[in-house]
């Protein structure tokens, strides 16, 4: 059963068919493809779109967890973190000078400019036309992914569909619609030419699961409920088909041996050295909250740089057991055994229990889970009155969190049901790249944020009134970044920024 994993391997070993994989990964790929007589083969066209996956690392590795949980209640600055700019972003003092904000759109633009190139060439190749389709499906689906997380943050952007080059990512912001139609187009191609299943030899690609479960999201974003729940159906009411499904244990996501399995729809996949490991273990583990920092634990790095807010912990049961899977406090030592207590909860879900190098944890992170599949599909049933019918989809996902029935939810009225599957999508997905375009996309950021300066004020950091002093009505949006405004004189800035 072949699951959806953005490998390294992948990325190299195709890549690497063209010239070393060094050199090759070095240099600026858009710039190789645009020579002309670069498109002749097969190889050429897998090695233009191994590219476009490869982009996938700069945005979410960790891009995309801190502009959605930082700004938002999940997550805050511990004190390994020093950075201006992510302190800006956590009491809502970001600007369109912030750097994380300037990079999103950079690298997103990049894996635009990648898949422009793969979409416009690969036509013109000589090749297996089953293949050649395919490889522009995958090429889509991924331009589609760079396009809605744009549009998520910033609204109208350049809609660019020949663009070959970053600095090509010049003109007007285009309407929001046809961008959103740009991307449901891009993931219909997607959805019709990408296979259900692949090979074990080309493990790591989009599949027809994939494009229909993103364009669910897609709907659901723009609140076109109908359409979600449409698209939605086609794999969750033949969820055998696509081999997916629900692990048992909720921790079996993050364990290696089960990382890739049934609930696996897309992700980023880390591995020991040769391949690529996960930064996460490394900023979020523990240091200052520990009496002797991380050495005791055998440990050769940690810098607590990235810490859960009290608001998230304590939303979580104790029988929960997604609670155990996404924090803790007790850490065992590599050394002796001897266990070691921070002083306040730490993220755990990308540790690798075991690793002494932090930087080498092999813990996967997530673009599509069937867990959030799920609960959007219930959550869209619910928004088009079928409440009933969404209760026992919302329930597979609550009923693994708590190993037992005793906790599901049953006869809850539309607004109850809103309410509690929004609750479970934080509980569930938290640390996951979800939170703030989930708080935005229902209208609740602005609120919820008054809330949680409130809360976090009274029961951890006084200064914390600093958030619900700061934040103003258009932050339901990012700011254009500065630099593009100085390069495009076409470009606008979103309102109220600066």
């Amino acid at each position: 059963m072949k699951k959806i994993i953005i490998s390294i391997l992948l990325i190299f070993v195709v890549s690497g068919i063209f010239h070393s994989c060094d050199d090759f990964l070095e240099e600026n790929p858009v710039d190789r493809y645009v020579v002309g007589n670069f498109y002749s083969s097969q190889t050429d066209a897998e090695a233009a779109v191994a590219a476009v996956y490869q982009q996938l690392y700069s945005i979410y590795e960790r891009y995309i967890f801190l502009l959605n949980a930082l700004p938002a209640d999940d997550e805050k600055n511990g004190l390994g973190m020093p950075n201006q700019y992510l302190q800006n972003l956590e009491y809502l003092r970001h600007t369109s000078e912030n750097q994380f904000v300037r990079q999103m759109w950079q690298y997103c633009y990049e894996g635009i400019a990648k898949a422009n190139t793969a979409i416009n060439n690969i036509p013109d190749i000589t090749m297996d036309d089953n293949i050649k389709s395919r490889l522009i499906g995958e090429a889509k689906f991924l331009r589609a992914l760079y396009y809605f997380n744009l549009v998520r943050f910033f609204g109208e952007v350049p809609l660019v569909l020949k663009l070959e080059g970053v600095e090509d990512a010049l003109g007007a912001r285009t309407p929001i619609d046809q961008v959103y139609q740009q991307i449901i187009d891009d993931l219909t191609d997607a959805g019709n030419s990408l296979p259900t299943t692949y090979s074990s030899s080309n493990t790591g690609r989009a599949t027809k699961g994939a494009a229909k479960i993103l364009l669910g999201k897609v709907y659901l974003t723009k609140h076109d409920y109908a359409n979600s729940v449409s698209k939605l159906a086609e794999v969750v009411e033949n969820e055998a088909t696509y081999g997916y499904g629900l692990h048992d244990y909720y921790g079996d996501n993050w364990e290696k041996a089960t990382e890739n399995g049934k609930e696996m729809v897309f992700s980023i996949e880390f591995m020991d050295p040769p391949g690529r490991g996960n930064s996460a273990m490394t900023l979020q583990g523990p240091k200052y909250s520990l009496p002797n920092s991380f050495a005791p634990l055998g440990l050769n790095n940690s810098n607590e740089a990235d810490i859960p807010t009290i608001d998230l912990y304590s939303q979580f049961e104790d029988a929960d057991e997604r609670k155990a899977e996404t924090f803790r406090t007790d850490f065992v030592s590599l050394i002796d055994g001897s266990v070691h207590t921070s002083s306040i909860p730490i993220f755990v879900k990308y540790w690798e229990e075991g690793e002494a190098i932090t930087g080498n944890s092999d813990c996967n992170m997530h673009i599509i889970r069937y867990a959030d599949a799920l609960l959007m599909y219930a959550e869209a049933l619910n928004e088009v009155g079928q409440t009933a019918a969404a209760h026992s989809y919302l329930n597979r996902v609550r009923e693994r969190a708590f190993n037992s029935t005793d906790h599901d939810y049953n006869g809850l009225s539309q607004e109850e049901f809103r309410t509690v599957v929004w609750q479970e999508r934080r509980l569930e997905l938290a640390m996951e790249g979800h939170r703030w375009f989930d708080l935005v996309r229902t209208g609740r950021f602005i609120q919820r944020m008054k809330d949680h300066s409130a809360f976090e004020a009274s029961v951890a950091e006084s200064n914390k009134t600093e958030i619900a002093q700061n934040i103003k009505d258009y932050m339901v949006l990012m700011p254009i970044p500065q630099r593009e405004l100085d390069l495009n004189s076409e470009l606008t800035q979103n309102d109220g920024w600066r």
